[in-house]
């Protein structure tokens, strides 16, 4: 572990000196590229550097137990060297969950498509209530959502709902959600109380910035058409809406959210982004799940992952085992709870890992 941890340290020094380099400084994404490692690291290389110092004092208050023959001066550096080895354990523990790899993503803008899946209109009114459920905890979180597509339900809810979350870390709170999540209930237009089951899907995706994922100009087909709208004035006879195909990967968004064609391709440009990075990501990652399966599943969008029974007042969450009796709570968004057990638990599952190879 401190092989590993030293040449992090050495890494931040080799760092200190690239961005002084005159090259470096007149190159802007070299600069931006090294000064956001730099950053990433500066905790780990801050905790070394602090761990390094107690050791030091730990040795040497040791050699002075060792030596010291006062009752009154042996109690006193027998509490110090007692402190302080409390704290030499406890950043060596720090230090390890320190060393657990970081998702890259996880400081980043969110982007969240939910869709209702079976279960006609309930589908789609249980697809608006996860919408609400989400915007409340980002609001909480003091995070801007932007919503960049919605067809919304005749009955409520949405068909489909895509939005932007905007807020630092919002990815590595949102990301767990990648799934089928199903809700039991009675619907509000069943006659006979029967509790019926229905599913909507969620994905989740970072944004994904020009510099992160290259898509050329030549690989994207661009059609525009009229928006389609409720009828009577509020149809757009214009051809604002866009319909954007990557052709690489035949990944397709289309986007009339806006009356403008410029906020829409900048919206559409987005999404496709997103998705051709999430979809290369999930490529890369198939090879690693058909061996090993982290305890929060492998982000399948097929893979059930949470059931909400109304009738129980329960939420249970599958890939942890973790079933709460707050869902009146949790659906207006209190989602710290089950984030932060996700959370945990993949720290786990990788500090596991971790103490395996070291």
């Amino acid at each position: 572990m401190f092989d590993r941890l030293q040449a992090v340290e050495d890494r931040y020094e080799r760092l200190n000196e690239l961005l002084s380099d005159p090259d470096i400084v007149n190159d802007s994404k070299k600069l931006r590229e090294y000064s956001k490692e730099q950053s990433d690291i500066q905790e780990t290389v801050d905790a070394y550097r602090e761990y390094k110092s107690v050791k030091e004092q730990f040795a040497d208050t040791r050699e002075m137990l060792d030596n010291e023959k006062d009752p009154d001066m042996h109690e006193m550096i027998k509490e110090e060297f007692n402190s302080l080895k409390e704290q030499q354990e406890e950043l060596e523990e720090r230090l390890r969950i320190l060393l657990i790899p970081k998702d890259p993503n996880d400081n980043k803008n969110v982007i969240m498509e939910i869709r209702g899946a079976a279960g006609g209109d309930e589908a789609n009114i249980f697809a608006g209530d996860l919408f609400r459920m989400y915007s409340r905890y980002a609001e909480t979180q003091g995070w801007k959502i932007d919503i960049m597509e919605a067809t919304p339900n005749p009955m409520g809810g949405y068909k489909e709902v895509i939005f932007m979350i905007n807020g630092q870390g919002a990815y590595s709170k949102f990301k767990f959600e990648n799934g089928a999540h199903r809700v039991q209930r009675v619907p509000a237009t069943e006659s006979q109380g029967r509790i019926h089951t229905s599913t909507a899907t969620v994905a989740c995706l970072p944004e994904v910035e020009e510099v992160d994922v290259e898509i050329h100009e030549k690989d994207i087909r661009v059609d525009t058409f009229a928006s389609s709208g409720a009828g009577g004035q509020s149809v757009n006879t214009t051809m604002s809406a866009v319909r954007m195909t990557h052709l690489p990967t035949g990944v397709v968004v289309s986007m009339q959210d806006e009356r403008s064609q410029i906020k829409n391709r900048e919206k559409a440009l987005k999404i496709l982004r997103a998705r051709v990075a999430d979809m290369y990501m999930q490529e890369a990652q198939k090879e690693i799940d058909a061996t090993r399966k982290s305890a929060v599943g492998s982000g399948d969008r097929s893979e059930r992952i949470r059931t909400y029974n109304y009738p129980q007042n329960r939420v249970t969450d599958h890939r942890i085992g973790l079933t709460i009796q707050k869902l009146d709570q949790i659906i207006e968004g209190r989602l710290d709870e089950i984030i932060d057990a996700l959370i945990l638990e993949e720290q786990a599952s990788k500090l596991e890992r971790l103490n395996d190879e070291l």
